[in-house]
């Protein structure tokens, strides 16, 4: 059957494929940000690390591979796009190819499950900024909602922490911490957003999913990390380095980490747990297994056409809690930015 849209974009952050990217992408991160640069170098030693390629990009190929192939024995059929905010390829040259060819009206899938400037208004804006140059030929684009609480997403996170307990020894998993991690952000932008109500929620989910499989009815803490700000301005807290510290202090053996803020594994996954978080655990004698993200998991995969046939076909809104679904069309002022000082 037709539908009213013409084709599907996903939107992502976007990352470097080699060294010489890394200060350009950067650059495109920061623009506008009154960040030194002497943080921008120590950021950009992180990417040589790994050669000055994230993973991101690749991760996202390998998403889209995969929801091409739901579609096409599921439907709806229709063609996948892909743009990004801070790296190539860009969301205004995606968006003019979709022009040149015809493309009408547009489904965006945006690569984070919550609720925050960062997450979905700025995404929001920069959509829009793609479109401006194109005229009355640009694309309509509409974003579907945020999943924080979808049974697709919270599913396939239950099946990655699973799979992280099984890295534990039988005997320690009852008495084995969970820590639920997400991209710190400053305190005052929090508290114009949904952010934090959201990933708590999809916490407790997440835990009560692992204590249905009878793994235990473990306690867990939603902490946050890659925190960028200056000392004087408050950020949410605690910081997963500062958590894994006070677990060893009391006791505790082993923690999961498991990063529900992401859904895929990139770089502040990589550097900031796998490296960062696993060196503290060293130095202090826990031993901490970090679970996967959704990444490509069957399930998530399966979320993303589910979302899509809701706004086609209005087929049930699938939500796991009391907060309900998200809403489809974001309200003027939802999720703002940082408040401006001064006149």
């Amino acid at each position: 059957m037709p539908t009213p849209y013409d084709a599907i974009l996903l939107v992502s952050f976007g990352g470097p494929e080699g060294p010489a990217d890394v200060m350009p992408f950067l650059e495109n991160v920061l623009r506008g940000r009154n960040v030194p640069r002497e943080r921008m170098l120590e950021v950009a030693h992180h990417y040589e690390q790994f050669g000055g390629v994230s993973p991101i990009n690749q991760q996202n190929r390998d998403l889209i591979a995969a929801l091409t192939a739901e579609l096409a024995q599921h439907g709806p059929h229709l063609p996948i796009y892909w743009g990004n905010r801070n790296w190539h390829p860009m969301l205004a040259d995606t968006l003019r190819d979709m022009s040149q060819k015809g493309i009408g009206r547009v489904l965006a899938f945006v690569t984070s499950a919550f609720s925050s400037y960062s997450g979905c208004r700025q995404y929001r804006e920069d959509i829009e900024r793609a479109r401006e140059p194109l005229g009355s030929a640009a694309p309509t684009v509409d974003k579907l909602r945020v999943f924080f609480n979808h049974p697709g997403f919270i599913e396939s996170m239950v099946d990655r922490v699973a799979d992280a307990l099984a890295k534990i020894p039988a005997g320690r998993r009852t008495t084995t911490q969970l820590a639920f991690t997400a991209h710190s952000i400053p305190t005052a932008m929090a508290q114009g957003s949904r952010y934090e109500s959201q990933l708590r929620e999809a916490c407790r989910l997440v835990a009560e999913g692992v204590a249905a499989r009878e793994l235990g009815n473990l306690p867990w803490k939603l902490v946050y990390q890659s925190r960028s700000g200056p000392p004087t301005q408050p950020w949410l807290e605690p910081d997963i380095g500062d958590h894994l510290r006070s677990l060893k202090e009391n006791g505790v053996q082993d923690v999961v980490v498991s990063p529900i803020g992401f859904i895929s594994d990139h770089m502040e996954v990589l550097f900031d747990l796998d490296t960062e978080a696993q060196q503290i655990c060293g130095q202090i004698g826990l031993n901490m297994v970090r679970a996967g993200t959704v990444g490509c998991h069957p399930r998530f995969v399966t979320m993303i056409r589910e979302l899509i046939e809701e706004r086609l076909n209005g087929t049930p809104r699938l939500a796991l809690g009391p907060l309900g679904p998200n809403h489809d069309v974001c309200p003027v002022d939802c999720c703002p930015g940082m408040p401006r000082r001064g006149p």
